[in-house]
């Protein structure tokens, strides 16, 4: 299955795809919106684009598990994107993947504009990666 997620930020939104396989997740583009609305229908656009059957979102929670401000608007962001495209969403935990997108980053030496541009995107192919071994090892009855 071809599957899209998505890092949601206020002004750039990192967008990654896997293969059908399911075997390798890349990462796609960054979308620069400030307007929730007009960035999921850039998103449910991207996803007919790229033939996606699923979008996974990252949910951003607390270090301790719990929810805040910040997931509730990736959860509704969600909803959104899944009433636009007609495709199912599903959350993920997505915990430090920025933190973990910045140091591949630094271990590639990627600085400056550049990095900017792509960090977002590599945030959400960390998601993705993390969703596809879900998948891999706990697979649905």
């Amino acid at each position: 299955m071809r599957i899209m997620s998505v890092d949601l930020g206020d002004s750039r939104t990192g967008i990654a795809v896997c293969d059908r396989d399911e075997i390798l997740a890349s990462p796609l583009t960054v979308i620069t919106e400030y307007n929730t609305e007009k960035c999921a229908e850039k998103v449910a656009a991207l996803a007919k684009q790229e033939k996606a059957e699923m979008i996974v979102v990252g949910l951003p929670k607390n270090m301790n598990g719990t929810s805040g401000e910040r997931a509730e608007k990736c959860t509704g962001f969600a909803r959104l994107v899944g009433e636009i495209s007609g495709l199912p969403t599903e959350m993920w935990d997505e915990r430090r993947t920025t933190v973990t997108a910045h140091n591949y980053l630094n271990e590639t030496n990627v600085r400056g504009k550049k990095r900017k541009a792509v960090v977002d995107a590599v945030a959400a192919t960390i998601i993705l990666e993390s969703y596809l071994e879900y998948r891999k090892n706990c697979p649905k009855p």
